[in-house]
């Protein structure tokens, strides 16, 4: 997988971009832990193919799987929230869209700005 990954994809950014959007919709439809336990031993290899510090991708990876569970139509925390307040799935998808913008924007940032959530560790190197 490492090597078919590594020779379709040429771009560190690129393999990034689809890694949000995979974990996003794998967030969106799995329990964490179970993802994480599906899904991260896939993905540590290809990532350090790809020069991504592992610390990084771990962080990447929890705040993809956070915003996969408030993301519409499946996301498990909003059917949660509809069951517990007794509201409509529309009206609780529809008050939690401005925290999922502002969530996008960090998971962003996380992602392309590595020296946001390496700085610390590597602080204790």
């Amino acid at each position: 997988m490492v090597a078919w990954s590594t020779s379709t994809i040429k771009s560190k950014w690129l393999f990034l971009l689809g890694l949000n959007v995979v974990l996003l919709f794998v967030g969106g439809l799995i329990e964490i832990y179970a993802a994480i336990v599906v899904v991260v031993p896939l993905l540590v290899p290809i990532g350090v193919a790809f020069g991504i510090d592992p610390i990084h991708l771990g962080i990447i990876f929890l705040a993809n799987m956070e915003l996969g569970f408030l993301a519409p139509p499946v996301g498990l925390n909003l059917l949660l929230s509809s069951y517990r307040f007794n509201k409509p799935m529309v009206e609780v998808m529809r008050a939690t869209l401005p925290m999922l913008f502002v969530l996008l924007l960090g998971v962003l940032l996380i992602t392309y700005v590595p020296a946001l959530t390496t700085f610390l560790p590597r602080l204790f190197e």
